[in-house]
């Protein structure tokens, strides 16, 4: 099996529940084909770089996965049926870009703990100064 990461852009025109369902299709397809899911991100609304059918922004969504060659085949033929998805990209990950996307999503689950410490601190120092 080899690791892959996929970035999709969905049509902005979505409600929230319509995008999510979106996601869960296509993570279903992936863990149906035998594929184990690494990390997934939703990046949200963004701009794109230029428009595409008449829209200029579109909902990102970062999957990071093992699967086999053949399960990429089958996934990016759905992506092409499937009107809500305007753009993917899928990479096969190199050694390097394995161990770079490890180290951030190690980097990335630090900052998460480290955010509710650093407000509990914010909150005594306040308490002391009044």
């Amino acid at each position: 099996m080899n690791n892959y990461e996929t970035v999709f852009i969905l049509t902005p025109v979505l409600s929230d529940s319509q995008m999510k369902e979106a996601v869960e299709k296509f993570k279903t397809l992936l863990t149906d084909q035998g594929a184990e899911i690494v990390n997934e991100e939703s990046w949200g609304l963004r701009k794109l770089a230029y428009p595409i059918d008449k829209k200029s922004t579109g909902f990102y969504i970062f999957l990071e996965y093992k699967a086999e060659p053949s399960t990429i085949d089958r996934l990016e033929v759905n992506f092409r049926r499937d009107e809500r998805v305007i753009r993917f990209l899928t990479i096969r990950q190199d050694k390097f870009m394995l161990e770079y996307a490890e180290k951030r999503r190690r980097n990335k689950g630090a900052k998460k703990e480290s955010a509710p410490v650093k407000e509990a601190e914010e909150v005594k120092s306040e308490n002391k100064e009044d």
